[in-house]
């Protein structure tokens, strides 16, 4: 999960698995979308396959990077429990605040 994490926290690298969760692209078409050198583009998706965010396959010449969510699973589940503690704690919010608008 540290890997995922570390490749999640880039600015550059969140923008990829934007781009790949709409459609699998080649490095190419990722880096026309960044604002950085093309050897920076290959950096990021280095980040991000050893992270195992995105698999790549050949196709002729050019390689094809496709989103791999499922290794977002683990982080998911992580953050379930912070998502349960703030959803208790907006019902208990709501509730006061209904509570408000008939004593008035």
């Amino acid at each position: 999960m540290d890997a995922v994490l570390h490749a999640l926290a880039d600015e550059s690298r969140r923008t990829v698995l934007e781009i790949l969760r709409n459609h699998p692209a080649n490095a190419g078409e990722l880096a026309e979308a960044l604002p950085i050198a093309r050897p920076g583009v290959s950096r990021h998706l280095r980040v991000l396959r050893e992270a195992g965010l995105v698999d790549v396959h050949q196709d002729a010449q050019r390689r094809i990077y496709t989103l791999r969510p499922e290794a977002l699973v683990e982080v998911d589940e992580w953050l379930s429990e912070y998502r349960r503690l703030w959803e208790s704690r907006l019902d208990a919010l709501h509730t006061e605040i209904a509570r408000g608008k008939k004593t008035r």
